[in-house]
């Protein structure tokens, strides 16, 4: 059974679709921990499935150096073999990285390399893209310049603001983590190592 651990920094949408989906008695994975680096909704989720939950909130620490060995610290007390980025708002420090690749996974709402960053919806519309879509890749010390393991294209419609382009990639985002994490636990994906 894989061991997974998840952070958050928001309401924990994709957690909630991971949560339901490991809470199947034949899904190879289970969710042992959910972490964030603030205050988050989305630790209603855990909690309503009983899952432990710890914070280690950014702002607390002199430095992004001092905050990722606090993280690392409490990750490694639940022994996870997969860290899932689930609409964490920040980058990991490269020591995180350097102790978790490649076992770290990210979904990101734009066909990648296609808008990286944290505006990948507004950015596709700005653009003018008549489509974008949704990735899972993984994590390495880049912004979302990690390798592709997942991909999905969703268009573009007519009249289409950030908030409705969104609504429609987050399932689609959903599904690609649920059968990432799925086909890593089954062992039918192998996670690459990240360039360097």
């Amino acid at each position: 059974m894989l061991k997974v651990a998840v952070l958050i920094s928001g309401a924990g949408t994709n957690l909630r679709a991971l949560l339901e989906a490991a809470a199947a008695p034949d899904f190879p994975a289970r969710v042992v921990v959910v972490g964030a680096d603030r205050p988050a909704e989305g630790f209603a989720h855990a909690e309503e499935f009983g899952i432990p939950t710890f914070s280690v909130p950014f702002r607390a620490f002199e430095s992004r150096q001092a905050w990722g060995a606090e993280l690392l610290a409490q990750l490694d007390i639940w022994d996870a073999d997969l860290l899932v980025l689930s609409g964490l708002m920040r980058l990991l420090p490269p020591d995180v990285v350097a102790a978790k690749a490649p076992a770290i996974i990210n979904t990101h709402p734009a066909y990648l390399p296609e808008f990286p960053g944290a505006h990948a919806v507004r950015d596709a519309l700005a653009a003018g893209a008549v489509e974008t879509g949704a990735s899972v890749i993984v994590v390495d010390e880049g912004v979302d310049t990690g390798p592709i393991l997942a991909q999905e294209r969703v268009s573009v419609e007519p009249g289409d603001s950030e908030a409705s382009l969104h609504e429609r990639i987050k399932p689609v985002e959903r599904r690609l983590l649920i059968d990432t994490v799925r086909a890593i636990a089954t062992g039918e994906l192998t996670l690459p190592e990240p360039t360097r």
